[in-house]
């Protein structure tokens, strides 16, 4: 490593924001990359570790440690802080096919499990390799992926999220004919209608996607395989069919009021705004004058808030099961695993900024949806607290502590549970007990049949979703070989 005292003589520098009351005037992406001289420096602080966890791509007691990618980030560290930027793409490359996406949305597992976290800041590990990616593009670097010698064998892929692009890439480069079937009207899955503009801007997809058809790669938008005959049809034009078809069917809160007007999942919200820009270049009004409850706490709960800040919400308030996370790492939650602690992430900065407070209320339990002439008006929750029960801490309401909340949109946000019904019906496949489509190496209980992403192991990180779908090709590229 070139500069083994990185860490210690310079500080961790974060790319520049544009401020939370100016950039919530509009969608645009609002993160500023620093210059190249900046991130140099910053590149520098990778220290000579020796045993480098940043990289490890492994799972401990459900928690992430290091890249799932195993990206080479000590490597293409030491390229940028040697100036050598077309040799950190080429190292980047190697093991991430999109990391254009990842240096925008991933939540950055490699930081937390990097040796200088233990006792000071992590390198900023994802802004190095957004910025690797960034200039590769800029400098003409990127180009189509060759073919390898092309054989007769066609292959279908259900989806165009992460996965199935990941997928895809790998099939083709290995000399497979991919087809790419798309059942909305624009290509990217929950890239290109789960995520706001703000963090990814769809030119970013679209972009890519170019790439993807120039290397051969076909893709057919407004293709529902929704029907028993549709499957029949893609089983006899293609060999094989592989499902990255998500994990699409949200968590429900099934309460007194569901069924009221003003009620809805999360994930249509984020679709209904980012297709109304799309279309009509002006944001969704659905939030625009009410007051905003959003049930959950991931990151889908961070961009319902953005939106509905950005769409001039009256109010927003936000209800987590959980208590408040701490400050610091508890004992429970040690280095290198990804770490458990108390974060504001963009979306909750800009209501802060709007609104003068935190939108977030712990530890709250929905018990009813409140209604008005079949619309709703409020809900009803009770707080929550945490006992030890055989050894494990759970949730207990607390008696008589039920409170009433304006609330005129109702968002929620908890999470998927696995894969929609009808692939189970129309594919004529087995599911695991969470819901999954079924798999032995990659292989549906049809030997025809392939599936990776968060079809098959759940709801999970892009990051991930693109690793399994480079694991993917490659089982159905030895499946088919021997």
């Amino acid at each position: 490593m070139g500069n083994p005292r990185g860490f210690l003589d310079f500080k961790r520098k974060e790319f520049k924001k544009i401020p939370a009351k100016d950039r919530i005037k509009n969608y645009n992406e609002f993160v500023l990359l620093n210059d190249k001289k900046e991130q140099e420096i910053q590149a520098a602080r990778c220290m000579d570790c020796g045993v480098a966890f940043c990289h490890a791509g492994l799972k401990s007691s459900k928690k992430d440690i290091g890249c799932p990618l195993n990206n080479l980030i000590p490597e293409f560290n030491d390229a940028i802080y040697k100036g050598l930027w077309e040799e950190a793409y080429k190292r980047l490359s190697i093991t991430n096919p999109f990391p254009e996406f990842t240096g925008r949305v991933c939540p950055a597992p490699c930081e937390d499990s990097c040796v200088c976290a233990i006792n000071t800041d992590s390198v900023t590990i994802k802004n190095n390799e957004l910025a690797i990616i960034e200039n590769a593009f800029k400098e003409n670097l990127v180009k189509a992926t060759k073919k390898h010698k092309s054989n007769s064998i066609k292959i279908a892929i259900v989806g165009s999220g992460p996965a199935a692009l990941a997928c895809a890439n790998e099939l083709n480069h290995l000399g497979y004919s991919v087809t790419i079937f798309e059942r909305s009207d624009r290509l990217g899955g929950l890239l290109m209608y789960g995520i706001p503009d703000m963090k990814l801007d769809k030119s970013v997809i679209d972009r890519r996607i170019k790439l993807l058809e120039e290397s051969g790669i076909e893709f057919k938008t407004k293709q529902d395989i929704n029907s028993k005959q549709k499957v029949q049809k893609l089983k006899k034009d293609f060999d094989y069919i592989v499902l990255c078809t998500g994990a699409s069917k949200p968590l429900n809160l099934d309460i007194k009021g569901r069924n009221l007007e003003g009620v809805m999942y999360a994930l249509d919200f984020l679709t209904h705004n980012t297709k109304s820009l799309l279309d009509t270049g002006k944001p969704s009004n659905l939030a625009k004058g009410k007051d905003v409850l959003i049930i959950g706490s991931g990151d889908t709960s961070v961009d319902c808030v953005a939106v509905a800040t950005r769409a001039g919400a009256k109010s927003i308030t936000r209800f987590e099961r959980s208590p408040k996370r701490p400050l610091k790492r508890s004992k429970d939650n040690p280095w290198p695993l990804k770490a458990d602690i108390f974060t504001t992430d963009y979306g909750l900065e800009e209501a802060i900024e709007k609104y003068g407070q935190d939108p977030r209320l712990y530890q709250k339990m929905t018990k009813e949806f409140v209604g008005a002439n079949g619309f709703v008006r409020a809900v009803l929750a009770s707080d929550l607290k945490q006992e030890l029960k055989d050894g494990k801490k759970i949730n207990v309401e607390i008696p008589n502590s039920i409170k009433e909340y304006k609330a005129d949109l109702v968002l929620l946000a908890m999470g998927f549970e696995g894969s929609e019904d009808d692939i189970k019906t129309n594919f004529e496949l087995d599911f695991d007990k969470n819901h999954n489509i079924l798999a032995t190496n990659y292989q549906s209980s049809d030997d025809k049949i392939f599936v990776c992403g968060d079809a098959r192991m759940g709801q999970s990180l892009v990051v991930w979703a693109i690793k399994d779908g480079i694991l993917c090709a490659r089982a159905m590229h030895e499946k088919i070989k021997n």
